[in-house]
């Protein structure tokens, strides 16, 4: 983008941690600013804050309400003009050991994480190609979305990970299929950070699901305690988001020793690939040559 000001952006989880410094990082920047969060109180409390720097609305939202995400965006657009800049960053830390597995916290993890982002996607990426004037899909996942680690740092059980791949997924396919509209789309894949995002994870547990396993609380309550005294500060990654708007970046990263574990999960990958096609003349449909049958 050549220029943010005079912009408006939507940021779910707008009133916590990552989303709530991307909102200010935006808003030092003249961008008007709409905040989404389930937390009513929290959200008021950001809306006010950046209302110091910026035109700025809360909205409480439920980022699994298609409907809500719907008046939410007419509303939005209302009262702060055409929304260009789309944050979808609300999420949650929470998983179930494979031994307690059920429908009820894959719905809960994948409902927010995966498909909250869709949610905002369908919301407001349909209207940014119809004025044909531009725009920014930020997408937050996780370092967890691209390795698995072991380490309390980058482990947080296969319902979170599974979620957290998909966005990065989905985010790169969409940044293919969209910049023809000339709207970018980046992926933020933080690692450790400074935010409560564990312990509001756990107020949210659905009562009907399974209690956390004594493992499962054990990676939980260690990764909350990482994040707090390890984690870089939000305000960092709301830099480095407004950055990659800017400069159409595809990833953020925010920690130098992922880059280790990315290479590792790479060169298994490769390590992987078969030298020749499995099948005679299969690889003709990748149109590398072969002998067709």
């Amino acid at each position: 983008m050549d220029s943010l000001e005079g912009r408006t952006a939507f940021i779910t989880g707008g009133a916590h941690g990552i989303g709530r410094a991307v909102a200010a990082s935006l808003a030092r920047r003249g961008v008007s600013v709409a905040v989404a969060d389930i937390d009513e109180t929290a959200v008021c409390q950001a809306a006010d804050e950046l209302s110091t720097m910026t035109s700025a609305r809360p909205f409480v939202l439920d980022v699994r309400d298609r409907a809500a995400y719907a008046t939410v965006a007419d509303a939005v657009e209302e009262s702060l003009g055409p929304v260009s800049i789309l944050v979808n960053n609300a999420g949650i830390i929470d998983s179930v050991s494979p031994s307690r597995m059920d429908h009820t916290m894959w719905d809960h993890v994948m409902g927010i994480n995966a498909g909250g982002v869709y949610n905002g996607i369908q919301a407001f990426v349909p209207r940014m190609i119809r004025r044909r004037t531009g725009g920014h899909v930020v997408n937050t996942a996780s370092a967890a979305g691209l390795f698995v680690g072991s380490s309390p740092l980058y482990m947080s059980g296969f319902l979170y990970h599974a979620s957290k791949y998909a966005v990065v997924g989905l985010s790169e396919s969409l940044r293919v299929e969209l910049a023809h509209h000339g709207i970018g789309v980046s992926v933020l894949c933080p690692g450790p950070v400074a935010t409560d995002i564990v312990k509001n994870a756990q107020r949210a547990h659905p009562t009907e699901a399974p209690q956390h396993s004594t493992k499962i609380a054990s990676i939980l309550d260690a990764a909350h305690d990482s994040l707090r005294e390890r984690g870089v500060a939000p305000g960092v990654v709301g830099d480095l988001v407004v950055d990659a708007i800017v400069h159409d970046r595809p990833y953020i990263l925010t920690a130098p020793e992922m880059g280790q574990q990315i290479r590792e999960r790479t060169e298994s990958l490769l390590a992987a690939v078969p030298s020749d096609p499995l099948v005679e003349g299969s690889a003709d449909m990748f149109g590398t040559g072969g002998t067709r049958r």
